[in-house]
């Protein structure tokens, strides 16, 4: 997954500037100008950052690369002509063959119609007593179209052989891989060692020396470090609350609930 892409180069061509990088960092214990690898970067780090650098590491090689895609697009115009012209020339053999095809299929369908027709009311009129002149000629008509059915399927049995033989003979050509152009070749060469050697190369020997300085070079997150920021404050003391002073209560006495004095009669109310 890119993170970043360079402006001019094309999506078909990312995957491969993705291998480039993936190949240099797989290869680094073979460079000696990498042998640090691992001491304060990783491999992961490093694809993070040249992934994020792609436009400066592309823009090194971007002479070679406007070369190799006008070759490539040089050669597609040029295939995309020489299909068209083939199509028109298919066409054209299809329309033949279709006519062909037509006709021996009809040209049984036909004949066995008028042979059964003939056959069918030479031998009817052959039932008439006294027998028609022409009951012979009517059933010399149908044998006749008789041989005739034969032949038409003899015809359309050998064209479709035919037409299976040829068919057979051009997938086996299409499935063929097309070799690629000798002059295309040498451009997507010549771009892919110049992308390795003055973007790729450079920027992972730079990163590994220093990985803070550099312009435009992003210095990827410590592993130890947090997920959540630092805020810049202190989170508040939340304490349990301490005893209340212990003033002086308001004093106060129960009620005094005495049973009621009850007299004799004598304190009755007069």
């Amino acid at each position: 997954m890119h993170m970043t892409s360079a402006p001019h180069l094309l999506t078909e061509d990312r995957p491969e500037f993705d291998r480039l990088l993936d190949e240099a960092l797989r290869t680094a214990d073979e460079r000696p100008e990498l042998a640090t690898l691992g001491e304060r970067l990783n491999a992961e780090q490093l694809r993070t950052m040249a992934l994020s650098a792609s436009a400066l590491l592309t823009a090194a090689a971007a002479a070679e690369y406007d070369h190799y895609v006008k070759v490539r697009e040089e050669l597609r115009e040029g295939a995309l002509t020489a299909s068209a012209s083939g199509i028109e020339d298919g066409t054209d053999q299809e329309d033949g063959a279709g006519a062909s095809a037509v006709i021996a299929v009809l040209a049984p369908v036909l004949a066995g119609t008028a042979m059964l027709i003939f056959l069918l009311v030479g031998y009817s009129l052959k039932m008439i007593d006294p027998e028609p002149a022409f009951a012979r000629t009517m059933l010399t008509a149908g044998w006749l179209f008789g041989a005739l059915t034969v032949a038409a399927l003899l015809f359309a049995v050998i064209g479709l052989l035919v037409t299976a033989i040829r068919n057979s003979s051009t997938e086996v050509a299409a499935e063929e891989a097309v070799p690629i152009p000798d002059e295309l070749s040498r451009a997507r060469e010549a771009w892919r060692n110049a992308l390795l050697e003055r973007g790729i190369m450079p920027f992972l020997r730079d990163a590994l020396a220093d990985p803070s300085a550099g312009s435009g070079y992003p210095v990827p997150r410590t592993p130890g470090a947090g997920r959540i920021p630092n805020l810049g404050y202190t989170r508040p003391d939340f304490t349990s609350p301490g005893p209340r002073s212990q003033g002086s209560r308001p004093g106060y006495t129960p009620p005094d609930f005495t049973s009621p004095d009850f007299g004799g009669p004598e304190h009755e109310t007069e």
